[in-house]
């Protein structure tokens, strides 16, 4: 208990410099957050758009980035045929542009896909979906920006299409997004005979490995992954995560100096205290654990002052009408006991030498000390 009162005491004699590191901790633990999160969201929406009413993904072999993917008509032909397959559906990716929007994403289905099938729609028919070659179907969002509606002729690239409907989906890539038949689509980017990727259900999922094994013997460019395992093993998503720790990381750590900055100033205006302290009785270690008790309390002020902001500015940016569908504020336990704990060692990593330094102090000496 006697610890406890020093602690609160000392941190409370300093109330501007303890409220700085508390800031800066809680600063750090929010962006670290944020940004995580709403990267671990992109990767999520991104999954979800492979997934769609599918448990495997076949695509070719050793490609680093699925637009680059080409899985050949033959093939989906053959897989369709099997006898544990439900449906293959044909997914083609792409990029297209507009005026003053550079990057849309395009997707080439067939009107049997689960996306336009379990969409909801707005305007249109569904049923319309294919029929010609130049309909296309828009997002809600990419129907907002776009300035489009029913009936209406977009310039999407080099050509002029006719919007036949609008749906509304939950997944943002998709809601920006253009869907045009997948013929069209093969034409639109030079990839006749092609798709990107195949969505797999299977009539039973414990037949997976049988698939994936038939899959690897029978097209050795190809290979079929579980969703699970898609996600796991994509370079893109793997470089995401990546970026995200790392730049959190980095935010911690301004985070962890200001804290040893604290505590550093914290001890040399207190050594005549501690020389009190130890002539009084108090061990070596015993300063040492009030000054990392005092860096603890300020890490975890900071990390919950900082979990709080950062859920604030999640569900803030998820209220921004251009931001709709593409920020996930889904707050995972694990990534938060993980940013709580990152906190607490960033910050008593940065007591070490304030610590050490105090355990160092003579008292004979350091009642000396003006």
């Amino acid at each position: 208990m006697i610890f406890l009162k020093l602690i609160v005491t000392n941190l409370l004699r300093h109330r501007v410099r303890s409220l700085i590191s508390v800031a800066g901790i809680a600063f750090s633990v929010a962006a670290m957050l944020t940004v995580v999160t709403i990267l671990q969201g992109a990767i999520g929406m991104f999954s979800g758009i492979l997934s769609s009413d599918s448990e495997i993904i076949v695509f070719e072999r050793n490609v680093s980035d699925l637009f680059f993917s080409n899985v050949p008509a033959a093939a989906l032909e053959e897989i369709s045929s099997w006898p544990t397959v439900a449906h293959a559906d044909p997914v083609l990716f792409g990029v297209v542009s507009s005026s003053d929007h550079p990057i849309i994403t395009c997707f080439g289905v067939t009107a049997a896909d689960a996306r336009i099938r379990k969409a909801v729609w707005i305007a249109g028919d569904k049923l319309a979906f294919g029929q010609h070659s130049d309909d296309v179907v828009l997002g809600e969002r990419a129907a907002e920006f776009l300035g489009a509606k029913i009936d209406d002729h977009v310039p999407i690239g080099h050509g002029i299409f006719h919007v036949i409907g609008i749906l509304k989906t939950a997944n943002g890539f998709e809601d920006g997004g253009v869907f045009m038949p997948l013929n069209s689509a093969q034409g639109f980017f030079h990839k006749e005979g092609t798709s990107s990727v195949i969505t797999i259900k299977l009539r039973n999922k414990d037949d997976a490995a049988l698939f994936k094994t038939m899959v690897g013997e029978k097209f050795t460019n190809l290979i079929g992954l579980e969703d699970a395992e898609f996600t796991r093993s994509y370079s893109q998503f793997k470089i995401l995560k990546a970026t995200a720790w790392a730049v959190g990381g980095c935010g911690l750590l301004l985070g962890g100096f200001g804290v040893a900055n604290t505590m550093i100033m914290s001890v040399f205006t207190r050594i005549r205290e501690i020389a009190i302290l130890r002539v009084n009785g108090f061990s070596g270690l015993q300063i040492a654990v009030m000054i990392f008790g005092e860096s603890a309390v300020v890490s975890l002020a900071g990390a919950v002052l900082g979990l709080v902001t950062g859920s604030g500015l999640l569900y803030a940016l998820k209220l921004v009408p251009a931001l709709h569908g593409y920020v996930d504020v889904t707050l995972q336990p694990v990534v938060m006991l993980i940013v709580i704990l990152l906190a607490l060692i960033t910050g008593i990593a940065g007591a070490l030498y304030p610590a050490a330094y105090a355990m160092r102090i003579r008292a004979v000496e350091a009642l000396r000390f003006e």
